[in-house]
């Protein structure tokens, strides 16, 4: 995990036109941030700066040893829906001590390399990661849009004008922020009867302090924290390593998943020392932050800092924002963040991809919960890429002329979901006249102790019936493991060899 000095240090400055551009950005999402953290901190039990606190400390903390630029990580939702019952059984201390334990599991990741695991989430499931994100941003602003008056609608209304027709008149400031500014001028200055940003709980005042979790360092400790540890490091890293690829795909660029998992861990391990429960990387603002221009870490690095200096010196008046300024930002997130392309695309793929999309988005939507949908998704991949290797399977048989010798041709892949098909083609001969039986697989490949283990089945059979049996053809890899764990007689031939 050795960073470039030179790649790095493109990775915060390019030109000063980018400068300006991650500056605005990290702007526009430190004011989003800050709703987000509040309404995540009363999800977990907890005061609001321990949210908000955290949303700052893992945000700078990322931008500095994070792995995907751009990138917003803070508080999040997928963690803290993990973590209520730890608070509400042993208090928010022992939240602290599991969220260190949560960080220093995402570096043994990083170590260990797991960031390879995302090779097996395919794109149906990444797709459907991303709709069902859309939607549960979509959902998450009902609350402020019911039981509310006409201003708030129209607020949400004139916010989503600003933020799609703006950019027609100049791109140099982020649409986003004009909207937040314009809502706020108005709401203060008519005194306009709307919810905001201090409705959600309280801001705190001042900056937080570098502490120590007040738990006893014994055994008992480590048993309560470690299986929330496990579950909120697994969940974090999955959500950023998904959100991270979905970035990449944003602005064409490659990042470094393997220094993303450390950097998440260390980021998470700063918030709890300063008072912060456990976050990830957040796909929200990450495409705020994109949308609005915002490239490289120094966005990422403006988003935490301007949020501190809302927190600790703008805070009465942040408190006045109104929420349907944020609200039509979430709604334009919402939007942009789906991927229309997957409605007609339904019909024009595969079934079995489209069932993979449409499974994970009702999993995730139905439970609430990122990682239940994604697992899923996986699943049902694996499950339908195995039905369909095991389609690619076939058996030839020949007689020779006399009828002294029949040779069967195996062409597909053996393994654990076509060892049936292919004991079932082979046993036939069983009961067949044919003294001598050859078994070419030439053409297949034994992948598991499943197929090694039909082997030895169909094998043993036509000896028993006194047949005299001949398995050729076997590749390096199927011979490796046929020498290794069959029962019957070894390779003993001349790997690809074939009957003359």
């Amino acid at each position: 995990m050795k960073i470039n000095s030179s790649s790095y240090s493109r990775q915060w400055f390019t030109d000063l036109g980018q400068v300006r551009r991650d500056v605005l950005a990290g702007i526009v999402v430190a004011l989003a941030l800050i709703p987000e953290a509040i309404g995540f901190s009363i999800i977990a039990g907890v005061d609001p700066r321990v949210g908000l606190y955290a949303s700052v400390a893992i945000a700078i903390t990322i931008s500095l040893i994070g792995g995907r630029p751009g990138m917003i990580s803070a508080a999040t939702a997928a963690v803290a829906v993990l973590v209520g019952p730890l608070v509400r059984d042993h208090g928010v201390e022992y939240l602290f001590a599991a969220t260190i334990l949560m960080g220093l599991i995402q570096i043994a990741a990083g170590v260990l390399r797991l960031d390879l695991l995302m090779q097996f989430v395919s794109r149906s499931v990444i797709t459907g990661f991303v709709n069902a994100l859309a939607i549960l941003i979509f959902l998450a602003q009902l609350p402020q849009l019911t039981n509310v008056g006409w201003e708030t609608y129209a607020m949400v209304a004139g916010g989503l004008a600003i933020i799609y027709l703006f950019p027609r008149l100049t791109k140099a400031v982020p649409s986003p922020l004009v909207a937040i500014l314009v809502l706020s001028a108005l709401s203060i200055g008519l005194g306009l009867p709307v919810h905001t940003v201090g409705d959600m709980g309280k801001l705190p005042a001042g900056l937080p302090s570098l502490a120590w979790p007040n738990v006893p360092l014994t055994l008992d400790t480590l048993r309560i924290i470690l299986p929330y540890s496990l579950t909120m490091a697994a969940v974090g890293l999955l959500e950023s390593l998904l959100t991270a690829q979905i970035i990449d795909d944003m602005t064409a660029t490659d990042s470094d998943k393997r220094q993303e998992c450390a950097g998440q861990g260390g980021a998470n391990i700063v918030s709890a020392l300063f008072g912060g429960m456990g976050g990830c990387a957040m796909i929200g603002q990450s495409v705020i932050n994109v949308s609005s221009g915002g490239r490289t870490r120094l966005s990422t690095l403006t988003a935490g800092a301007f949020l501190l200096f809302l927190l600790a010196v703008l805070g009465p008046w942040v408190g006045r924002v109104p929420m349907p300024a944020l609200v039509a930002v979430m709604i334009m997130v919402s939007i942009g963040t789906f991927s229309w392309n997957s409605i007609p695309n339904i019909r024009r793929h595969p079934a079995t991809s489209s069932i993979v999309m449409i499974v994970t988005v009702l999993v995730v939507v139905a439970t609430r919960d990122l990682a239940q949908g994604v697992l899923a998704g996986v699943l049902l991949s694996g499950i339908f890429f195995a039905g369909k290797v095991r389609r690619m399977f076939a058996v030839e048989r020949a007689i020779s002329a006399d009828g002294e010798r029949a040779t069967y041709r195996v062409t597909g892949q053996i393994f654990f979901a076509s060892v049936d098909r292919f004991t079932r083609a082979l046993q036939a001969e069983a009961e067949g006249e044919a003294p001598h039986v050859t078994i070419d697989v030439s053409a297949a490949h034994f992948w598991d102790i499943s197929a090694v283990g039909a082997l030895d089945k169909i094998v043993a059979r036509l000896r028993r019936d006194g047949r005299e049996v001949d398995v050729i053809g076997y590749n390096r890899a199927s011979a490796d493991i046929v020498d290794r764990f069959a029962l019957h007689d070894k390779t003993g031939v001349e790997i690809g060899a074939v009957p003359h």
